[in-house]
């Protein structure tokens, strides 16, 4: 089998071919840096010389290159919610997933690491050592580079921090976001992996988002699920209004307080429905003439 032309990636997943097997595992061809062992009790079912294995590269604790079929928590290059599990007088040490933890040193710590807790880090490799390691101090691992966005865009967002304002975001695992407090209508918590839309973006390449995208497109297609619940609904009735807690709303259809009011007065002008003191309830003209029809 022929073996893939590759540079090996520390910190990351390479695909390797098995060039020999031992008693303690196979070995893996790692090219000009060597043979590289991939212990017994990693080794897949059936493998054999030849085969080419997806594995993880890191440094064992005698800072020996090895691999291991695990998938960590994180890799280098990445953003992650990760728990200490001890600390020394060196720095924390960080459960992501492999029987070596990742060293997270004072130097790169915010506050001090307490053990037990989590915190948001960038995995990385430290160019003096070249050992991975974690840092919490984000904003120095976030591009300075104008976002290639437009507002209304999906991201994916990665919650970093509670601020006065809101939450400190990352985007996309590279941009700084913020979600507005005053803006919420569901609880989120650090560490917490969220779809989100673009709403700002800002001089400094700095991005406002918001959970929900609120405009007449979101609106009509939420305007058409909200019909879709009545016309499904017992007696047409769906129990919300304009009066109902925000959290209610979201847990149910998945979108703000704004836009379900907004979905709601769209209906409502066209005759589709009537509002009761309890909730809504779908007209007989909605039930014949269905959302299309003004």
């Amino acid at each position: 089998m022929k073996i893939p032309e590759q540079t090996i990636r520390l910190g990351k997943r390479n695909q390797l071919t098995v060039l020999r097997e031992v008693d303690f595992g196979v070995y893996l061809d790692g090219g000009d840096i060597g043979d590289i062992l991939l212990p017994k009790r990693y080794v897949p079912a059936n493998c054999k010389v030849g085969d080419i294995v997806d594995v993880f590269l890191y440094l064992d604790s005698e800072e020996r290159l090895i691999a291991t079929t695990q998938h960590p928590l994180v890799e280098v290059g990445q953003f992650a919610f990760l728990e200490v599990k001890w600390t020394n007088q060196f720095g924390a040490f960080l459960d992501w997933g492999l029987m070596k933890d990742l060293f997270c040193p004072f130097k790169e710590q915010k506050m001090r690491m307490q053990q037990g807790k989590r915190y948001v880090v960038y995995c990385y490799i430290d160019t003096l050592t070249s050992r991975i390691v974690a840092s919490a101090k984000i904003e120095k691992f976030l591009s300075k580079d104008m976002p290639p966005y437009q507002i209304g865009d999906m991201v994916n967002v990665m919650i970093q921090q509670k601020t006065d304002l809101g939450f400190k975001a990352i985007v996309d695992g590279r941009y700084s976001g913020l979600l507005y407090e005053n803006e919420l209508f569901c609880d989120i918590h650090t560490g917490e992996r969220l779809s989100a839309y673009v709403k700002t973006i800002r001089p400094d390449g700095k991005l406002d988002i918001a959970l929900q995208n609120n405009g007449m497109q979101h609106v009509a297609v939420f305007s058409e699920q909200l019909y879709q619940y009545l016309l499904n609904s017992e007696d047409g009735f769906c129990p919300f209004h304009d009066k109902s807690p925000a959290e209610d709303i979201y847990a149910t259809f998945k979108v703000s307080k704004k836009t379900f009011k907004k979905a709601v007065g769209d209906l409502y002008k066209k005759h589709i429905i009537s509002i009761e003191n309890d909730g809504l309830r779908l007209t007989n003209e909605g039930k014949i003439t269905g959302l299309s029809e003004d």
